[in-house]
């Protein structure tokens, strides 16, 4: 098989046991139930196995998994339990045998990421960072955190969605501006899809951080829209790719808008989420939705 061997689970575990096993903890149950749930989804067919009568539960067997990606029956099984952390080269391996693709291969090795450092006090954000927020104005631009709660923005994001000022400090949040606040569903003209995607992104970033409450926070307040709840069980995730949305503001007409995501280098887990202008009709558009803000 090509890959690596079997591990040897005294060299990865977090705390030794007579079984070279760890206590299961909260990111590694999720990323051996993310795992199971594309395991369950792959027939033996689609990766070139035989397939038989007898199966009993949808999808492929651990054992078939472990074997594909190179690694033994046991140590797979105890992944999927949350009972181990392994290398990169395992994750990678497995992720193949998954037939994963882009964005949930990157869910699953961003597993292998290690807590950012300290940063800035909560909440604050440095005067450089601020200074670009204003100078990109009219173009709408936002400063979040690692929640993806709303830091600061500028008159050009204001006047593109609504002003955060006028929210609660619990609705300053991307994920419920998209899903909670009704205009939404009408400003984004393509709602459903890139509200999945947002969606995805955030589960990966939560799943990382079960003993977060201001993830579990935002989780909840989400799973109270039937649309969110739905797509979250699914275990759906996904990846930031810079794009060009279409919007359909009601004082503006027609947008469209590429994302721009910059991340803070001396402001660990601060993002600026730039909106610009693609073509010259929305260019004047934003230039005169600013000027009426």
């Amino acid at each position: 098989m090509h890959g690596v061997g079997p591990e040897k689970p005294e060299e990865h575990t977090q705390t030794s046991t007579a079984t070279g096993r760890a206590p299961a903890s909260g990111p590694h149950r999720e990323l051996g139930a993310f795992l199971r749930s594309r395991r369950e989804r792959l027939t033996p067919a689609e990766v070139g196995l035989p397939g038989s009568p007898r199966r009993r539960t949808p999808g492929l067997r651990r054992g078939e998994v472990a074997e594909l990606a190179g690694i033994s029956s046991s140590w797979y099984a105890w992944l999927e339990q949350g009972r181990v952390r392994t290398s990169d080269q395992v994750l990678r391996s497995v992720a193949r045998a998954l037939r994963l693709d882009g964005a949930e291969s990157a869910h699953v090795m961003s597993f292998m990421e290690r807590t950012a450092p300290a940063g800035t006090p909560p909440g604050w954000v440095s005067r450089n960072l601020l200074s670009l927020l204003e100078a990109l104005a009219p173009h709408p631009a936002v400063v979040l955190d690692p929640h993806w709660d709303l830091l600061a923005w500028n008159t050009g994001y204001a006047a593109l969605l609504t002003d955060p000022a006028r929210l609660t400090p619990k609705q300053r949040n991307l994920l419920w501006l998209v899903f909670r606040w009704q205009p939404a569903r009408t400003l984004l003209a393509e709602w459903e899809p890139e509200a999945r995607s947002l969606l995805g992104q955030f589960r990966a970033k939560a799943a990382r951080h079960p003993e977060d409450g201001r993830y579990a926070e935002i989780t909840e307040e989400l799973l109270a829209d039937p649309d969110a709840a739905r797509w979250y069980g699914r275990r759906e995730t996904s990846a930031f790719h810079p794009a060009v949305r279409n919007f359909s503001h009601p004082v503006v007409g027609d947008l469209r808008l590429r994302y721009v995501k910059l991340a803070a280098v001396d402001e660990p887990g601060h993002h600026l989420l730039a909106y610009l202008p693609d073509d010259r009709a929305t260019e004047a558009a934003v230039g005169a939705l600013a000027g009426q803000s």
